[in-house]
């Protein structure tokens, strides 16, 4: 029997919004369709600035909320009608939402969003606010893919799922084992502002920025002093800890820029290697989804720091940029099912619950 979902991510990474429409025939989903939106340069510059504390904060984030919430109901209608889908047809719209602040230590965890707008304007009824309920009951609210991971690429080897957003979390499948996840630091996030503010480049394509320099030991060494990477999990990072100020704070006065670029690309390869042994996990392969599996010179420098066959999942049949946001449409089918999506063992929660609140079309 067909079911249909949408999911829709947009994360740290500022690169704009992901969609996907999926089937879930056997409980198992297919993507029937992806479409792909970029923020306009002054969306990803109030975005970037919302980040941090600034004036006049719940005017700009409001109307950016309500910005984002246009341009996810545009992508919505413009991928059901590539899909040649009808908006009654779907059963729901997962959305997780901008995040611009993740505070859980203190309580809190904010993602734009406004999803009445995205319900009205597309007629389907519409789940949001995955977080909240876990960081209740005492969890991190993130990472909340750990049990859309294991429920996809769990097939018995030892696999460790690595997502390189804006910042990298990975999940660590076994058999006869749970179900471990977690942030392990910065990935395309630092990388992809360091980038911007010396060159005026989005993104470093395929990683040649960074092959082009040589790694400062002594300032990757400074940044992986950093008490994150010390942290034992459940734990989880946005750039409320890594962001452009940490940055400049370890900078030395004479520098490379491009040796930057490579100490940063280092840094993530660096934090995922020291995370898999600090979790005494041995990978059989790591699989890499996200943005940061078309950086070449990054996934080659994750397999020589961590010794491990490093794949994209587009080898397992879901290619890297659809995996995050076909999670979102996996977790709003628990919500409508009632079926809890988390993962107490990885975000530390009480136990297992419900996520997202559900906006009626």
């Amino acid at each position: 029997m067909s079911e249909l979902f949408v999911g829709l991510m947009s994360g740290t990474s500022l690169d704009g919004v992901d969609a996907v429409l999926a089937d879930f025939p056997d409980g198992r989903p297919r993507v029937l369709g992806h479409a792909h939106r970029s923020f306009s340069p002054a969306l990803h510059d109030t975005l970037l600035a919302l980040c941090q504390p600034d004036e006049n904060e719940i005017d700009r984030s409001q109307r950016a909320a309500i910005e984002l919430a246009h341009l996810y109901a545009d992508l919505t209608l413009a991928l059901l009608a590539s899909a040649g889908k009808d908006h009654g047809t779907v059963s729901a719209i997962g959305c997780h939402g901008q995040t611009i602040r993740h505070m859980p230590a203190l309580g809190y965890t904010v993602q734009l969003n406004a999803p009445a707008i995205l319900a009205e304007r597309t007629g389907i009824r519409v789940v949001s606010d995955f977080r909240a309920r876990d960081i209740a009951a005492g969890g991190q609210g993130a990472p909340l893919v750990p049990a859309f991971h294991a429920d996809l690429f769990g097939n018995g080897k030892r696999r460790a799922i690595l997502n390189l957003g804006g910042m990298a979390n990975l999940t660590l499948l076994a058999p006869d084992e749970a179900v471990r996840g977690f942030d392990c630091g910065p990935a395309n996030a630092l990388m992809d502002t360091w980038i911007t503010e010396r060159l005026g480049r989005a993104y470093d394509a395929d990683g040649r920025w960074a092959a082009s320099g040589q790694v400062d030991t002594a300032l990757l060494e400074r940044l992986l002093a950093h008490p994150f990477f010390a942290q034992k999990p459940p734990k989880s990072c946005g750039r409320e800890q890594f962001n452009l100020p940490w940055l400049y704070a370890h900078l030395p006065e004479r520098l490379v820029e491009q040796d930057v670029q490579a100490t940063l690309a280092e840094l993530t390869a660096r934090s995922v290697a020291q995370a898999l042994t600090d979790a005494g996990f041995r990978a059989d392969e790591v699989l890499v989804c996200g943005g940061g599996a078309y950086n070449g010179h990054l996934m080659q420098r994750i397999a020589a720091c961590t010794g491990c066959t490093v794949r994209s999942t587009a080898q397992e049949g879901v290619p890297p940029e659809q995996v995050e946001a076909l999670a979102f449409a996996w977790l709003a089918r628990c919500t409508v099912k009632g079926t809890p999506g988390n993962r107490p063992e990885v975000t530390g929660a009480r136990g297992l619950r419900v996520l997202g609140t559900l906006w009626p079309a």
